[in-house]
């Protein structure tokens, strides 16, 4: 697979999944920062309507993942407060 065919398939399934960056560099085995480029720099030259449509989710995923990083701490001291009464 190219590059080119890459930068679409990942710009296609974070649409699809309405996924994150981490979830496509997991499903297409290659890092955070390729798959940040590819759909920030390497899509926009590609196609640009599918840009605009992926940069929309980017950004909406960067004001949520404050939200996202509290309920995951939330979450990781309720799982360490059932561990010690057990």
């Amino acid at each position: 697979m190219d590059i080119e065919e890459r930068v679409i398939r990942e710009a296609v399934f974070i649409l699809q999944k309405n996924g994150t960056v981490r979830s496509v560099a997991k499903a297409f085995k290659v890092s955070k920062s390729t798959v940040h480029f590819d759909l920030s720099k390497r899509l926009k030259k590609l196609d640009l309507s599918l840009f605009f449509s992926v940069e929309k989710l980017l950004k909406l995923n960067l004001s949520q993942r404050h939200i996202r990083g509290g309920e995951a701490t939330k979450l990781k001291y309720i799982n360490k407060k059932t561990v010690r009464k057990q």
